[in-house]
């Protein structure tokens, strides 16, 4: 293996948005020896790619060159990172390559499992089998849901963890709004299949859902997930996790969302939680300092925290709900003059025009 070489930084920051920021934080207050590490050359704001999927944004305005995010000051290090030996304390780089660290900050992100479910890998883009989780299919979202004037739609969410946890709810929602706007919506069989008994963890938010959901009349499935896909039959298995019936569908639409865990390397690694599957790093859930390993810290979907990754119901037109709530579920919202349970014309508004300027110029710069 490579030597340990004598680092350009002495603080690490390991890539996605949450990285950005922090980095950003630290140089604000003075702090220097800050290296990013991160391989993409295309910083993308994923939040909006729902409303892309829906018709309602373009792919260009969620993307940025990587270049122009970095803050000044800080060592961009355009690699993947491979392994941490925390004991150590070095990271390994994709070319194999060792660096030293005084303090970890660990952002990676999450992957997505196209395998984890039969078929889907094969099926994904092809043939009105689309998803708003990639920037690659998240514009041919649109195409299919404003082509359909009758069939069946399907629209699942992962048993797993995963990022913008309202999004898989968020495009059905967008979908039938323009279905019931072009008068087709009475022809058409809207199936959403879910892995929660309700549409939300919080009662008060999911009794709003399930107006929303009964008033386009989807069917909701709870306690369900998509098991198989045969894509050229396009014939999904739905799979009922309390009774074990197994329903196929044959979709003129499917939205498929992939399962999601923290990446190979993470899972593989020593800062894994030691409970569960999907290897996310285990977290302090207040300071976010990894508890064997005071000086990694995990933020991002990558810690393993009791809240959902992100996420918030988004609807076209009046309808929008954000929710925001703490560890016990209770709400907290940003905007406490605002009745959030209400479905808003202005939080879509804020949802389409104000988050992102508030991502690029505020949370990425430190700002926030």
């Amino acid at each position: 293996m490579a030597p340990i070489p004598s680092p350009p930084t002495r603080h690490h920051v390991v890539g996605g948005g949450a990285g950005i920021s922090v980095a950003a934080r630290l140089r604000r207050v003075g702090v220097t020896g800050i290296a990013l590490i991160e391989p993409s050359d295309t910083h993308w704001y994923q939040p909006l790619w729902t409303l892309v999927g829906g018709g309602q944004a373009l792919r260009r305005a969620t993307r940025r060159p990587e270049a122009s995010i970095v803050p000044d000051g800080v060592h961009w290090i355009r690699q993947a990172a491979r392994a941490v030996d925390p004991d150590l304390r070095t990271i390994t780089l994709a070319d194999g390559r060792r660096l030293g660290y005084d303090l970890l900050v660990m952002a990676p992100g999450l992957q997505l499992g196209w395998n984890g479910v039969p078929g889907l890998a094969e099926a994904i883009g092809h043939d009105r089998a689309t998803s708003n989780y990639t920037p690659e299919y998240a514009p041919r979202t649109w195409d299919p849901i404003r082509g359909m004037r009758s069939g069946t739609a399907v629209f699942t969410h992962p048993a797993t963890p995963l990022k913008c946890g309202g999004a898989p709810q968020t495009i059905a929602y967008l979908a039938a709004d323009h279905w019931r706007k072009q008068k087709v919506l009475d022809r058409i069989r809207i199936v959403l299949a879910i892995p929660d008994p309700a549409l939300s963890k919080v009662p008060a938010r999911s009794e709003v859902l399930e107006k929303v959901a009964a008033r386009y009349g989807t069917e909701v499935r709870p306690h369900s997930e998509m098991t198989a896909i045969d894509g050229d039959a396009r014939e999904p298995t739905v799979t009922d996790h309390t009774t074990g019936t197994k329903e196929t569908l044959a979709y003129g639409l499917l939205h498929a969302v992939p399962p999601q865990s923290a990446p190979d390397w993470v899972k593989a690694g020593p800062l894994a939680a030691p409970a569960g599957p999907r290897g996310f790093i285990a977290a302090d859930k207040h300071t976010l300092r990894h508890p064997r390993h005071p000086e990694v810290f995990a933020l991002g979907d990558v810690a393993n925290r009791p809240t959902s990754k992100t996420g918030a119901a988004v609807r076209k037109q009046a309808p929008v709900l954000l929710a925001e709530f703490d560890y016990d579920l209770r709400p907290t919202p940003s905007f406490p003059l605002i009745d959030t349970f209400k479905e808003r014309r202005d939080m879509w508004l804020f949802k389409r025009y104000g988050l992102p300027p508030l991502y690029w110029h505020g949370m990425l710069t430190g700002r926030l």
